[in-house]
């Protein structure tokens, strides 16, 4: 999961801007950016295969020859975590292509790291956005509005991002709906974003709560999923998808302590023409 799951209690103000391209035109865009580079196996993109990873790793895995370091794209995910003493300028350098930050949990909570992780990417010009982490005790319009009101509508921002996973660490909420439950409530949320931010959510999830309640839905979304000990070829059959997170423990310059890190599923020029669609 997205590191950072434990409630926070702030507030942040949403920042308003404009939206130029209309949202069916930037979803046809985007899915055919996609479509020549997101995979499920090993056809992974249209250039040569890359010996190793980007950045160190405190517990490497074997993913074997579909290993991450064969993608030229890779990024973070960031929560309160990871702390706010970030060098931003320093993760950039260190070739960090785009930050997934957690903004909201369920109906009223945010992380307090939030607002400075968002004002860092921003400064430092890292394509980032935010992820909703889902509450089943409360509706999903009223997780989007909260969502909404506090995560800013920007420039440079990537598509919102809504983080489903069973939490049954949970003091409070320990529900787990039937899938066609999960469906729906998902896909309602996932409407009302889009209305506001004219992006078409990413939907982050582990590998039981897919098995569980995503199995062949969702096929005209982008998926960031979960796999740290193999590669979601194995084990998210059938499944195409945008983004890996494929270690919790790497070590990224510029952030004290350990870091998730992920890989686009593309090369990187498929990587800067998706980045310009979802910014126009």
């Amino acid at each position: 999961m997205p590191r950072g799951l434990i409630p926070a209690d702030s507030g942040l103000a949403a920042a308003q801007t404009g939206f130029l391209m209309p949202r069916t035109l930037l979803a046809l865009l985007l899915t055919a950016v996609l479509a020549s580079s997101c995979t499920s196996t090993s056809d992974l993109m249209d250039t040569a295969s890359i010996s190793g990873t980007k950045f160190k790793d405190n517990d490497p895995q074997n993913f074997g020859r579909d290993h991450p370091g064969r993608h030229e794209v890779h990024g973070i995910d960031l929560s309160k975590w990871n702390g706010t003493d970030i060098d931003w300028q320093t993760v950039r350098k260190s070739d960090v292509a785009f930050v997934f930050i957690k903004g909201t949990e369920g109906k009223d909570r945010i992380d307090p790291a939030f607002r400075t992780h968002w004002q860092g990417a921003a400064r430092a010009g890292i394509p980032h956005s935010a992820y909703h982490f889902y509450y089943f005790c409360s509706t999903p319009e009223d997780q989007a509005d909260w969502f909404i009101a506090n995560v800013p509508k920007e420039a440079n921002m990537l598509p919102p991002v809504l983080d489903m996973e069973w939490n049954p660490a949970s003091p409070t909420c320990k529900l787990r709906p039937d899938a066609a439950t999960v469906r729906d409530v998902m896909r309602r949320f996932m409407a009302r974003i889009e209305a506001h931010y004219g992006r078409k959510p990413i939907i982050y999830t582990s590998v039981d709560f897919h098995r569980d309640n995503l199995v062949g839905a969702f096929n005209d979304y982008h998926f960031w999923v979960r796999s740290v000990a193999a590669h979601p070829g194995e084990i998210y059959t059938g499944r195409k998808w945008a983004f890996w997170q494929y270690t919790a423990t790497g070590v990224v310059p510029g952030i004290r302590g350990e870091t998730d890190i992920n890989v686009f599923s593309g090369s990187a020029r498929n990587w800067n023409t998706w980045v310009a669609a979802a910014n126009d």
